[in-house]
């Protein structure tokens, strides 16, 4: 009995093998065929919801913790990421945006583990009020009285109790030794027109709470190019921290056409840089640039200035055109910067966008004001995912240099600018200090 049972079974054995046999090249077939059919679910959902990134919402996520994030790491090894996802056949991401990087799980490459990056739009949001005093006043000692609307006759300061709000990640509180310490033997530079020496004297009265110190030592006259203003550049000693600014309303390089002639018009290079940036980019840590509002015929003009390119009077006709003009000068610092960036790890550039003028009724110079003093009449929401400042975003794409987005946050605070209190004409270009330009801050050291 014990022999026919053990033939039995072996029978059994024999047959499910022939099964087997039978069955394997359908199955082979079957996933030769569709080789995810069985995985597809599962791979649908890491792509959706990868482990470790945040939802789109951090705040709907109680449990969510933005220290896993670490985004200083994430900057900083950047490059490798992008290396990595060329090797994979991958299109690299774009560093050109005005955005954040996250961390995102993915398998291990090589026995380490590889991430992917998801960036973070802080201009997407919406701006919320905020009971809380500025990070200084008026009487900053870093600022010039002519930005301080609460020295000035105006009455109504509403549009200091304003903040803004990212909508697809937590944009980090503003912390001045913070500040410092990531930037411990840095320098930054704000290279533009006055709204970038605006941002400048706001970034040094929100570092300072706008209190004098013996630890901030004034240091313009250490740097070649055009920093020849005293209060232009500063150094805060316990940090070894330097925040300078160098005017250069067209980022272009200047060079007097007739050297003898004290009347001598300008040569305006569109294709060279400014001599302050050109001469100083091997020493900068971080570079703070934009152009916009002085790209005017009648203000080049008036700046006894002539386009040059290839070190000639422009003679092209295109080229002629000033809003053309300025495009090829955007695309010509970005690309030339871009160069420098590819050998220069520890630089970050960043370019930001227009910021918004608000003259109703007219022009500058034709009698247009900027009256209102109530807060957000024209909405308090921006969720557009490309920057209202077309010209530079386009430029920066695909770069090394990033998009510092401020254009359409700020031209929903039309009430927030000088206006005409102790002017003889309404000023609706600059802002109120404390005011807009401390968000621009905000918004740059969230993205360092």
């Amino acid at each position: 009995m014990k022999g026919g049972d053990g033939f039995r079974t072996t029978g059994k054995k024999i047959s499910v093998a022939l099964l087997a046999l039978v069955l394997m090249p359908f199955l082979l077939w079957d996933w030769e065929t569709n080789p995810f059919v069985y995985t597809h679910e599962s791979t649908q959902y890491r792509s959706n919801t990868p482990p470790g990134i945040a939802p789109a919402c951090i705040h709907c996520d109680p449990n969510y913790s933005t220290e896993s994030m670490k985004p200083a790491e994430m900057k900083t090894d950047g490059d490798k990421y992008q290396s990595l996802e060329k090797e994979e056949g991958k299109e690299p991401m774009e560093n050109g945006d005005d955005f954040e990087a996250e961390i995102i799980d993915r398998s291990l490459v090589n026995g380490t583990a590889s991430v992917d990056t998801k960036v973070c739009n802080y201009a997407r949001g919406r701006w919320v009020a905020d009971s809380r005093p500025p990070l200084y006043t008026a009487k900053c000692k870093y600022m010039e009285r002519k930005w301080a609307c609460r020295l000035s006759s105006r009455t109504d300061f509403s549009y200091e109790g304003y903040r803004w709000q990212s909508v697809d990640c937590q944009k980090p509180e503003f912390e001045a030794s913070h500040f410092l310490e990531r930037m411990k033997d840095k320098i930054v530079a704000f290279v533009g027109d006055s709204l970038s020496r605006e941002q400048f004297e706001s970034m040094m009265c929100m570092l300072t709470g706008g209190q004098e110190s013996s630890d901030i030592e004034d240091v313009q006259f250490l740097y070649t190019g055009e920093i020849h203003h005293p209060g232009w550049g500063y150094r805060f000693r316990s940090t070894n921290t330097t925040i300078l600014y160098s005017k250069s309303t067209r980022l272009c390089d200047l060079e007097p056409i007739n050297a003898t002639d004290p009347n001598t018009l300008n040569a305006m290079h569109l294709d060279r840089q400014p001599a302050f940036i050109r001469e100083n980019i091997d020493h900068l840590n971080v570079l703070v640039m934009n152009t916009a509002q002085h790209w005017r015929k009648t203000l080049v003009s008036w700046d006894n200035e002539v386009m040059y390119v290839n070190g000639a009077p422009v003679q092209d006709r295109n080229l002629m055109n000033i809003s053309n003009a300025m495009i090829f000068k955007v695309n010509n610092i970005v690309k030339w910067l871009d160069s420098k960036l590819a050998s220069n790890p520890n630089l970050q550039v960043f370019f930001r966008t227009k910021s918004p003028t608000h003259f109703f009724k007219g022009d500058w110079n034709t009698g247009g004001r900027c009256d209102n003093t109530i807060p957000m009449t024209r909405g308090s929401e921006v969720f557009e995912d490309e920057s209202s400042d077309k010209v530079v975003a386009a430029a920066v794409k695909g770069t090394r240099v990033k998009l510092l987005d401020i254009t359409a946050l700020s031209d929903l605070r039309d009430e927030a600018h000088n206006s005409y209190y102790g002017k003889k004409s309404p000023d609706c270009l600059h802002w109120c200090l404390p005011g807009v330009p401390d968000t621009w801050n905000e918004l740059l050291s969230a993205q360092l």
